[in-house]
């Protein structure tokens, strides 16, 4: 979509009510209504932010190189190199580096430079006005599932869920080629590449083909926003989570507050991620059940197509994926696909 086009498309959709106030109901979404911040362009300036956990200077550094070498410009928020505790600076801090973000039209994307905890804090206080006038691509994973959950709910706005600036080499020449891929993959969609994902199959994936747009992201953050505004929509789409540093029985009371809240019923298809650094059950207490196990138990009733160890979450294999925007699953007997559908 070019820039006089996408400035035309969001007319409609503009709620004009007060993000502080009155938040606007959430769109009931459908792919024709989905919107695409504009892609970047060389030149065009990709803003780092810390909206939860704390980072340095020094930290972002082959991010910040990368990302110049793509042709980008960056700029560096207020909350790089401060600290709460556990946090990048106070909620005060970073709610106000965020918004200024979202609010300056020379910034065309957002960056967060790491996960952690902290967006739930602020989330509801940040003003999307702005943002919904002039929309820019926001990208991170794990803790910024929230605000991907938030965007595309409230909005219909596409965002992109990848690795952060955490996540990037030292040395990208003498990175394990996955890291390569994955970094590189976070160019490609934010120039517009339409992407496509291949994957060996698994013997506990089931066959089948779906179409819808993609949600999803850290499994803990998805469970965590049910009752709020930013709860999902999942019907007709296409859902895929990750998950990292938990019990079993901790995931799966998480996808038993999913299946409650009838998140996995009138699915498009079903992407589970990395499911790494699992935490060994306590002796005597073994929980029994493999995330497979969990997952089966959860959809047995549906029979819409389910893939597993798909190359998105903590992890190496950490693939850019673009949520809200429209895919087409293939879990096939030999290999899996998700690709973005051309419009």
């Amino acid at each position: 979509m070019n820039r006089k086009h996408f400035l035309s498309s969001i007319a409609i959709t503009s709620l004009g009510l007060s993000a502080f106030s009155h938040l606007p109901a959430p769109i009931e979404e459908d792919e024709k209504l989905t919107i695409l911040p504009p892609y970047l362009r060389p030149g065009d300036t990709i803003g780092i932010t810390c909206p939860a956990g704390h980072i340095t200077q020094e930290e972002i550094m082959p991010a910040i190189r990368i990302m110049q070498s793509w042709g980008f410009r960056v700029r560096v928020g207020n909350t790089v190199g401060k600290s709460d505790f556990s946090f990048g600076g106070t909620d005060a801090e970073r709610l106000q580096d965020l918004q200024a973000m979202l609010d300056d039209p020379s910034i065309q994307a957002i960056m967060c430079a790491r996960g952690g905890y902290g967006c739930a804090r602020i989330i509801d206080q940040v003003n999307f006005n702005y943002f919904r006038q002039h929309p820019k691509w926001v990208i991170g994973f794990s803790d910024i599932t929230v605000l991907h959950c938030h965007i595309n709910r409230l909005f219909g706005i596409a965002s992109l869920h990848s690795k952060m600036c955490n996540s990037f080499p030292d040395d990208f020449a003498k990175a394990e080629s996955v890291v390569q891929e994955t970094i590189l993959s976070i160019q490609q969609a934010l120039t517009g590449k339409h992407m496509q994902y291949l994957t060996p199959a698994d013997a506990n994936n089931r066959i089948g083909t779906g179409k819808g747009v993609l949600i999803g992201g850290n499994l803990s953050m998805l469970a965590s926003v049910l009752g709020t505004n930013s709860e999902m929509n999942t019907i007709g789409k296409i859902l895929f989570v990750e998950e990292v540093s938990e019990y079993l029985y901790t995931i799966d009371r998480y996808f038993n507050s999913l299946q409650r809240a009838h998140k996995l019923d009138n699915l498009a298809g079903l992407v589970i991620g990395g499911f790494n650094r699992l935490k060994a059950d306590d002796p005597g207490e073994e929980f029994g059940r493999t995330v497979f196990d969990i997952v089966h138990e959860k959809v047995k009733d549906f029979s819409y197509p389910v893939c597993f160890n798909f190359p998105v979450g903590h992890q190496k294999g950490n693939y850019a994926l673009k949520c809200g925007v429209m895919h087409e699953l293939e879990v096939q007997n030999n290999r899996v696909s998700l690709k973005e559908m051309i419009s």
